[in-house]
């Protein structure tokens, strides 16, 4: 795909990718490495490109999409989110799942899903693909806003 005069490489999901992927949306995290100096929590071992940190103020709402390949691990630093995700095509009403601090949820690609900050939040994402602006755009899709006020 190409935009501009930039190339947007956008790598298909393989199934070996697919094999890989948490089977729920809370992912079980590993017990953490702990020793005299403190402990190493392990958070996401698999091939990504990106990692951002995002702050959301309490009520906002983010996403409202889905991803044609990408994949995202977040992690609740601080604060709390209502995740709404529904296979994409679907018309059921999303299902809503409650993310705590210290938590960590798994979106796949082909899944809207969009996120209710009911507390100011601190979050890590962690993508497969590159957060390049370009890339993210051509990747990404929006839809209608999924109504926190309307759903489960």
């Amino acid at each position: 795909m190409t935009q501009g005069n930039s190339k947007i490489n956008i790598r298909p999901v393989t199934d070996q990718e697919r094999q890989a992927w948490p089977k729920d949306v809370i992912v079980p995290l590993e017990s953490p490495f702990v020793d005299p100096r403190g402990a190493i929590q392990p958070l996401v071992d698999l091939p990504m490109e990106s990692c951002v940190l995002i702050e959301s103020k309490k009520g906002t709402v983010r996403a409202n999409h889905y991803h044609k390949t990408d994949w995202h691990f977040c992690y609740v630093l601080s604060g709390k989110i209502d995740y709404y995700h529904r296979p994409h095509g679907s018309s059921a009403t999303p299902e809503k799942v409650t993310i705590s601090k210290l938590q960590m949820f798994f979106t796949p690609p082909l899944v809207d899903h969009a996120m209710v900050f009911t507390e100011d939040t601190v979050f890590l994402t962690f993508g497969r693909n590159s957060r390049a602006q370009e890339v993210y755009e051509a990747d990404v899709v929006r839809i209608p806003p999924i109504e926190p006020r309307t759903t489960a």
